[in-house]
């Protein structure tokens, strides 16, 4: 996509009404410092429109991002930053949920995970919390230039065996630096858009996928996150 604009239109903190749009939406949820503004600026071919911040767990809102006025892209708020209150985790676990349980236009969560590591408890949390709203993530595993490119599948293992997931979900290794990964995750993106999950048809879904396991069935409830141990860059 070419991307024309690009509106902060709307945030949303925990006491706010979050909006009934009538275009299609893209969530993107991760751990503080998991990349994930580098990752939608990188998608919105801005370098810093969606703010990077070298204190983890700023962002304490939901913001969506009106793209060419066809799509939202929802940036949820960081989970597992230690120095967040308990009062204020849970704060923010139940404005996600509600999110996830009232949007009538979202249309897939792309959840970030640290391709260095094994995905922690959290990440764990909230990759079955999200399943268990209904919603089969993609998962992108964020900072490959981090990494030497033999150990690349090495890690995709390490990732879907961490989080057992779904058999079909797709991980998308992305670098912020290369912008490997990009044009993948908007082949999915425009996919999206045009109705292609709603049809049922994974054709192109399934083409990202390395292998298969089984699916899980655990489920914790995202105001349970225990805090992460911070990395040094977002």
């Amino acid at each position: 996509m070419h991307i024309k604009s690009v509106n902060l239109e709307t945030v949303c903190g925990v006491t706010s009404i979050l909006p009934e749009n009538d275009k299609v939406e893209i969530a993107f949820a991760g751990k503080s410092n998991v990349g994930k503004s580098s990752l939608i600026n990188a998608l919105m071919n801005r370098k810093a429109y969606a703010r990077t911040s070298s204190q983890p767990g700023k962002t304490q809102t939901i913001n969506f991002y009106n793209i060419n006025d066809e799509v939202y892209f929802v940036d949820l708020p960081g989970y597992g930053y230690a120095k967040v209150s308990l009062a204020l985790k849970e704060k923010w676990g139940k404005l996600i949920e509600k999110y996830l349980g009232t949007s009538k236009q979202l249309r897939i969560i792309f959840l970030l995970i640290d391709i260095r590591h094994e995905p922690s408890e959290n990440d764990k949390n909230m990759y079955d919390w999200i399943v268990h709203n209904g919603y089969n993530p993609v998962i992108i595993a964020t900072k490959l230039d981090k990494i030497n490119r033999s150990q690349r599948d090495k890690h995709i293992k390490m990732i879907r065996k961490g989080l057992n997931t779904v058999e079909g979900t797709p991980i998308i290794p992305f670098s912020s630096i290369s912008k490997q990964g990009r044009d993948e995750i908007w082949e999915l993106i425009e996919f999206t858009m045009n109705g292609g999950f709603e049809e049922e048809d994974e054709v192109d879904e399934e083409e990202l996928v390395d292998e298969n396991v089984e699916a899980s069935e655990g489920v914790t409830v995202i105001e349970h996150f225990e805090a992460d141990p911070i990395s040094e860059e977002e």
